[in-house]
């Protein structure tokens, strides 16, 4: 066996168990008859895994082992039809047929793991159909197909150079060490403030031994003090002096450190990159298997294979390409006679990674399009004679959640999951996905899907913005949607179209009214409306556009951005945190995710908006308690969002400080338990003790959910006790409405 085969099957043996165990853990929730069920969310999931498992058994040509993944995925499809978007319920006898087709994949895998033959499938499969059981001895399965004559072989790998060898290092190993050299840069780049206060201090210091030079030479002459002062002077001279020193090696070093960190980053990602072809290369021909088995003659085109990139990230890439690839072959079948193609192309550019799927079939077809969003709710039905809605509004549905054209399903059919799982692939790892059309070659047009993810997924050029009172990054644009320009728009260039503002912009091509939407009120928050001209970010993907307005344009620079899980957070905006100076934290948003939604806001008929509604007279005031920045942050984001104003302390003492500050008016404490100098329990005995402070509400959120716990923090008089497990925003604005 070749070490690239090893390789391929080495990873399918680690997909497949991380599939099993998570549909196994699903299913094993039974209730008293032994029934079990899943809602839609936990039912999509499992269907997702199945699909992925077939497909990933496709790839490494384990035709058994898919045959029992897509009775599997039908046995799953027939169960969420009847489920009908609601829960679905599986009875004991289509449970036990579950896991023995799971059972048996697991059989296959591990047989295939060790060498040896795998055990027939067809008494599962039949089971599964509802069938008798087959004879036994069943036909060898088939193997793949040789090589299509117009794909070239790959060039062999060049063998190494004499005197260089290899070294086989685990890829979690990689990443590891990578995600460690990013958390390296971020903490050398927050030096960056210790060095400029050091600098700040040696001017200061400069000036006061100016000053101490003007004064002492006004002052009279005395011999008694001569000695003193002239101690003195030499004292101060020699601390500027000393201070100067310190400033120039903080200098050197911070250099030094900065090149060292970059040589290191160059030299980490070099590791962590290989070619594209040893995770994409196989789908190739997993796609002509399944054309084949389709009854359909398609060309497979590849381009790029050699592209280095993560492997993590193609490894995450590899499922959602798969999808497209069996779209493409479905809807990329032969007209007048021409030879279907479809193709796989992967680049590198100085804007990211991008992967796009291609065929030359008719292409999308926008009518149908239309008719399925009509008929599913995601649009309105147009009033006769109304204009439609733009091509980038209707190709930009395909990657709803069980959106699907297909008139049938079959094996090629991904059942309206395809398209939904490329674009969750795409928003985890930072990136967006796009359908288009294709420009025509050779006479014929067809569609592509294009996948395009950032440069790192974890260092990061942001635009740093201000929008609600909050700092926000804002992204350089992920190859599908473009960041900038900065605009300043004159007030009097903003008006009114079809009850919505717009503003009349020159830009490449001429003049055009470009909608405007506020990125504060886009995030719920309250907006803060600044004299003189409006600050803007443009938005552009194709021939849509945005001008995103902001209150204020902070700065620009690269960061570290990590993923953030809180309850509440709006994901389809919202990708990552960032850490600035002194412990301040950045949400990062999605400009694809803004583009979309900003564009909807703009697309709704009504009587114009201002940019800058007034706010209310009294906002109710909440003091958010926790010693976590992470979470401090994220509840205040919530909690903005639903209109309050938000104050914040690290502990149960700063909070106390603030609530007894003179003039202080605080509505409600929503405070953790676990903090240090003084915990949440702490904290309401404190405050249940003062009598300026006795009639407060406090919430305690926290993940110590135990019987005891929540009953020690009812017992000292919270006023409600709320656990992080299983919580989300809208609970806890539905909480504090009931208490305030």
């Amino acid at each position: 066996m070749s070490d690239f085969r090893a390789e391929l099957l080495a990873a399918f043996a680690a997909e497949h168990r991380e599939h099993l165990a998570a549909i196994r853990e699903a299913l094993a929730a039974e209730d008293g008859d032994g029934a079990v069920a899943l809602e839609p969310a936990a039912l999509r999931e499992v269907f997702r895994r199945a699909h992925s498992l077939k497909g990933a058994a496709r790839a490494v040509d384990l035709p058994g082992l898919e045959a029992v993944a897509h009775r599997v995925e039908s046995l799953l499809a027939r169960e969420m039809d009847a489920a009908a978007g609601g829960p679905a319920r599986f009875a004991p006898a289509t449970l036990a047929l579950l896991h023995r087709g799971l059972d048996a994949i697991e059989a296959s895998a591990a047989a295939m793991a060790a060498g040896a033959e795998a055990p027939p499938v067809e008494a599962v499969l039949a089971a599964l159909d509802g069938a008798p059981e087959p004879p036994a001895a069943p036909p060898p399965p088939p193997s793949l197909p040789p090589r299509a004559p117009e794909e070239p072989a790959q060039a062999p790998a060049q063998p190494a150079a004499p005197g260089e060898g290899h070294l086989r290092v685990e890829a979690a190993r990689v990443e590891s060490l990578s995600a460690a050299m990013h958390g390296l840069k971020a903490l050398i780049g927050r030096q960056d403030s210790t060095i400029a206060g050091l600098r700040g201090l040696e001017a200061e210091l400069r000036a006061l031994r100016r000053g101490w030079d003007g004064l002492r030479a006004a002052l009279p002459a005395d011999a008694a003090l001569a000695p003193r002062l002239r101690g003195f002077d030499a004292a101060l001279g020699e601390a500027v002096r000393h201070l100067a020193a310190l400033s120039r090696q903080g200098r050197a070093m911070e250099d030094a450190l900065d090149r060292a960190a970059a040589t290191l980053q160059e030299e980490v990602e070099a590791i962590a990159l290989v070619p594209a072809a040893t995770v994409l290369g196989p789908l190739a021909a997993a796609a002509r298997e399944m054309a084949r088995e389709a009854g359909h003659e398609v060309t497979v085109r590849t381009e790029g294979l050699e592209t280095q990139a993560e492997r993590r990230v193609l490894q995450a890439l590899k499922d959602p390409v798969l999808h497209l690839l069996r779209n493409a072959i479905g809807h990329g079948a032969p007209r007048n006679g021409q030879r279907a193609e479809i193709g796989l192309r992967v680049a590198a550019t100085g804007g990211g990674l991008t992967v796009t799927v291609w065929d030359n079939g008719p292409g999308p077809d926008l009518a149908s399009i239309e008719a399925t969003a009509i008929r599913r709710g995601l649009l309105a039905p147009r009033a006769p004679g109304a204009a439609p809605p733009s091509a980038d509004s209707l190709l930009a549905l395909v990657f709803e959640p069980g959106f699907s054209t297909a008139a049938e399903v079959d094996r090629l059919s991904g059942r309206g999951m395809g398209l939904s799982v490329v674009a969750e692939a795409a928003v985890a790892l930072h990136g967006g996905a796009a359908l288009r059309r294709r420009a025509p070659v050779n006479g014929a047009g067809g569609a592509e899907v294009v996948i395009a993810l950032p440069p790192s997924t974890g260092r990061r050029s942001l635009l740093l913005v201000e929008a609600g009172g909050q700092v926000l990054g804002l992204p350089g644009g992920n190859g599908l949607v473009t960041v900038g320009p900065l605009l300043r728009i004159d007030p009097a260039a903003i008006i009114a179209a079809e009850g919505r503002p717009v503003a009349r912009l020159v830009l490449e091509g001429g003049e055009g009214l470009v909608p405007i939407a506020s990125l504060a009120a886009l995030l719920g928050r309250p907006e803060e409306p600044a004299p003189g001209p409006v600050q803007a970010v443009l938005l552009a993907r194709g021939g849509a556009r945005l001008a995103l307005t902001v209150s204020a344009l902070r700065d620009a620079r690269s960061l570290v951005v990590t993923e953030v899980d809180a309850p509440g957070l709006d994901t389809a905006l919202i990708s990552g945190a960032a850490l600035l100076e002194e412990q301040a934290v950045a949400l990062v948003l999605r400009p694809d995710g803004l583009l979309d939604r900003g564009l909807r806001e703009a697309a709704r008929p009504g009587a114009p908006r201002p940019l800058a509604p007034a706010a209310p007279e009294r906002r109710r005031h909440i003091l958010v308690v926790d010693d976590s920045i992470t979470t401090r942050t994220l509840e205040r984001s919530i909690l903005e969002a639903g209109g309050y104003r938000v104050s914040l302390a690290v502990d149960g003492v700063d909070a106390l400080n603030s609530l007894r500050e003179p003039g202080a008016s605080v509505d409600l404490v929503l405070a953790d338990v676990e903090m240090p100098a003084m915990d949440g329990f702490g904290l309401i005995e404190a405050i249940r003790a003062d009598p300026h402070l006795a009639e407060l509400p406090v919430i305690l959120m926290t993940s110590r959910d135990s019987p005891g716990d929540v009953q020690r923090g009812m017992e000292l008089g919270a006023s409600a006790y709320l656990t992080k497990q299983g919580f989300d925003g809208q609970s806890l604005l539905a909480t504090i409405g009931q208490l305030i």
